[in-house]
């Protein structure tokens, strides 16, 4: 499973008005584990004990446990018996795999929603997502216009009306972060980018399945081969 997306207003993340659920222990010690690696607070290669994670999260042992092995099963760690857990390295060969996965998974996403001509209503998180990215653009804030990316790739899986395929695209797109978040201030200014999400949502509105599906394949073609490229140059052979 994957996070509620927060909405976007005005290029602004707003956190999703709470609900009557509360999430379990080991719920809320998953969601802070994946929150602690995505953003490289623990970073790739880090090896920490389950005692010293439970300490530090202020929880028991068993609920890290748990969320240990959700990460694993999500490609993040890997879990060492009495050892913790190894946050998974990803290596440039392995980030070409992720991103022909997604170029195979979001498309589809995108056809699918297409298809299901959804009202202007309920596209409201992809087209605030495109009003943020094109605003963070203008005034070159990188990390707005990454969470506004982020928030439309969520929006995206959450919509297409397929759970198990927004599953698989959300899981593999987690894996993909760090890579993203590491090159973000060596790319140029994400234009392209940008105008690449309106042309898909615009296909979207306009209920052209095949054009969303072909615009976002060509989109997630181009965005993986500059990042991949960038990581090779940048000499690194783990992430």
């Amino acid at each position: 499973m994957y996070p509620t997306m927060h909405a976007l207003v005005n290029g602004m993340l707003i956190e999703p008005a709470p609900t009557s659920r509360t999430p379990t222990a080991a719920e809320a010690a998953y969601q802070r584990l994946r929150g602690m690696i995505l953003d490289n607070l623990l970073p790739p290669g880090a090896q920490r004990l389950e005692a010293e994670l439970a300490l530090e999260l202020g929880m028991s042992r068993t609920p890290v446990r748990e969320a240990m092995l959700r990460l694993q099963q999500d490609g993040l760690v890997q879990v060492l018996p009495r050892h913790g857990m190894r946050v998974t390295a990803i290596s440039a060969a392995e980030l070409r795999d992720i991103y022909d996965v997604l170029e195979s998974l979001e498309p589809k996403a995108a056809e699918l929603l297409a298809r299901r001509r959804l009202p202007e209503a309920e596209l409201a998180p992809l087209i605030a997502a495109c009003d943020a990215m094109e605003a963070a653009l203008a005034i070159e804030d990188r990390s707005a216009w990454a969470a506004a990316d982020e928030a439309f790739h969520r929006g995206l899986a959450e919509l297409c009306g397929n759970r198990r395929l927004a599953a698989m695209a959300m899981q593999v797109w987690d894996q993909s972060h760090r890579a993203r978040m590491f090159t973000l201030a060596m790319r140029p200014l994400p234009a392209h980018s940008t105008a690449e999400h309106r042309a898909t949502l615009q296909a979207i509105r306009a209920g052209d399945a095949e054009e969303a599906r072909e615009s976002y394949r060509r989109h997630r073609q181009r965005g993986g081969a500059e990042l991949i490229a960038l990581i090779e140059r940048s000499g690194l052979a783990w992430l």
